[in-house]
């Protein structure tokens, strides 16, 4: 129908929250953790994920997600987390885990000597499926906007994407995720398995509302989404506030 998924209660407010305190800091950029806790408000879903102060930490939070993570450095000083080596896969033991936590912080000391580094987060891997990317970027004369492609050189070199002007209604998000050219790739291209766009046209339609009603927000960049036969999986996300 034209009515958007249902958006939870207390949504603005514990973004508007977690918006303050960033503000508070001088900074416009939220750290991963952060973001999620936004995204997470306004009913996209994500894999759970835990922040890690020490290795003592990390190896106890390993044991939660049970099974294979990954651990990420969070910085607001370390924007591009895999040059600086603040990414590590596949952690398999508690053990791994501690000592990924050491060898990410160091590898972000050294990258940035002085960088505030909150801790690492640890989320659970999880299986590859069609990289998509679910932006928005504002608009001088529209506003908030959102716009949707396939990852990796489909955005970077082919500039595959589609925009909506924010808000955007369930079925022109759906006609949104159809108008990309690779659409192919989503519907089963080579034998593969197609691709939920059911899902990916909510995640877009819940980002778009996002952006409307948070007017605060300057960019979202979830890059990769993992678009899977059934639900999707947001792998990286990143939210900026406008400059003030």
């Amino acid at each position: 129908g034209s009515v958007p998924p249902e958006l939870p209660a207390g949504r603005r407010e514990k973004a508007e929250a977690i918006f303050a305190r960033v503000r508070s800091e001088g900074r416009v950029n939220l750290v991963e953790t952060e973001a999620r806790e936004v995204l997470r408000a306004y009913g996209v879903d994500l894999a759970p994920h835990y922040l890690a102060a020490t290795a003592d930490e990390a190896a106890a939070m390993w044991e939660k997600i049970g099974g294979k993570a990954v651990m990420k450095i969070v910085s607001p000083d370390i924007l591009h987390k895999t040059d600086a080596g603040g990414v590590a896969l596949n952690i398999e033991s508690a053990g791994a885990a501690r000592e990924a936590f050491e060898r990410l912080v160091a590898n972000g000391r050294n990258y940035k000597a002085d960088a505030n580094i909150f801790g690492v987060m640890l989320t659970p891997m999880l299986k590859g499926g069609v990289e998509c990317i679910i932006g928005s970027s504002w608009d001088s004369t529209f506003g908030p906007t959102v716009m949707f492609g396939l990852g990796g050189i489909f955005v970077e070199i082919l500039k595959d994407v589609s925009f909506r002007v924010a808000p955007v209604n369930m079925p022109s998000c759906r006609r949104m995720v159809r108008e990309i050219n690779g659409l192919a790739m989503l519907q089963g291209a080579r034998g593969s398995k197609p691709c939920d766009l059911e899902a990916l046209a909510e995640a877009a339609c819940l980002i778009s509302h996002m952006v409307d009603e948070l007017r605060d927000i300057a960019e979202v960049d979830l890059n990769p989404v993992f678009a899977w036969e059934k639900g999707l999986a947001v792998a990286d996300a990143r939210i900026v506030l406008q400059a003030r």
